[in-house]
């Protein structure tokens, strides 16, 4: 899969763009990692919400399409599993900063 398919999964994860940027050369401010991460959380979160109320409406008869339904769910479950991963990945550099000697 692409990078950019995936950046569409998540509009709110900048990737690449923000990490490589320099913060002086464009005279534009780059968004903090926990700004970039918060921002992140909250579309996982949206994703979820969008999950559920189409689950809902699904159950009370008024999607008939379970096409949509199930996309949804993916979309929710896609970025839910990225974000774990990327919580995995920034714990496990804690610990190794942890071990180190002072």
């Amino acid at each position: 899969m692409p990078v950019d398919a995936i950046n569409s999964l998540m509009p709110g994860w900048s990737g690449g763009a923000a990490a490589t940027a320099d913060s002086g050369s464009s005279g534009s401010a780059v968004p903090s990692f926990g700004a970039t991460l918060l921002r992140a959380i909250r579309e996982v979160n949206r994703l979820e919400n969008q999950a559920q109320e189409s689950q809902i409406k699904l159950a009370a008869g008024e999607i008939t399409d379970i096409h949509q339904v199930m996309l949804a769910a993916e979309k929710a479950d896609l970025a839910l599993e990225m974000t774990l991963a990327v919580r995995n990945k920034i714990l496990e550099a804690y610990q190794e900063i942890m071990r180190m000697p002072v």
